[in-house]
């Protein structure tokens, strides 16, 4: 999978995507990290990318204009330290794959995970 790591997520979890095999920037490494929302969903979109954030802007965006693209993880676990971050990725993406490749807001939470479909 292809993700776009926004901020205040740590460029650590984009280099742990990488290094398990997937292609994973963070939006510091394409001079993105003070961009707007739009962007970076622009960004995403032209580059068929997952955006993971804590933003729930993204969200918005997307359903506001009716997109199915990009999907976007969202972090809101109160629990922001990367290590946790990468240990829900390594335990769920599997799992998530499917949705996050057709277009989904996944929300991940302290106590669940939810999907919505875009589009």
């Amino acid at each position: 999978m292809r993700f776009l790591v926004d901020q205040p997520i740590s460029w650590q979890v984009a280099e742990h995507l990488t290094a398990t095999g997937h292609d994973a920037l963070h939006v510091r490494d394409l001079g993105l990290d003070a961009a707007e929302d739009l962007s970076i969903l622009e960004r995403a979109a032209q580059e068929d990318r997952i955006i993971i954030t804590q933003d729930t802007d993204f969200g918005t965006l997307l359903m506001t204009a009716g997109r199915s693209r990009p999907s976007v993880i969202l972090f809101r676990m109160r629990d922001g330290r990367p290590k946790s971050q990468i240990a829900i990725l390594d335990q769920h993406l599997p799992q998530l794959d499917a949705n996050l490749t057709s277009g989904a807001i996944v929300v991940i939470g302290d106590s669940s995970i939810r999907v919505r479909k875009l589009g």
